[in-house]
């Protein structure tokens, strides 16, 4: 099964959980809040839940401004 790309609900996730994920890139684990938010946004809910792609868009996107 192909992993759901994070360009595809990235736009859908909450602000709060982009916040987070934004100040702590490559953490292991995620709380709950924020995996709940990710699946509320229509992405991932088995692990791993992120990947390194992944890290590497939410990376670069906190680089921009919303």
């Amino acid at each position: 099964m192909e992993p759901i790309r994070i360009e595809r609900w990235w736009p859908y996730l909450d602000g709060s959980a982009k916040d987070w994920l934004r100040h702590n890139l490559r953490q292991d684990g995620l709380p709950p809040r924020v995996q709940d938010r990710i699946a509320e946004a229509g992405g991932p809910v088995m692990d791993p839940i992120l990947n390194e792609p992944d890290w590497a868009f939410i990376e670069l996107d906190s680089q921009t401004v919303e």
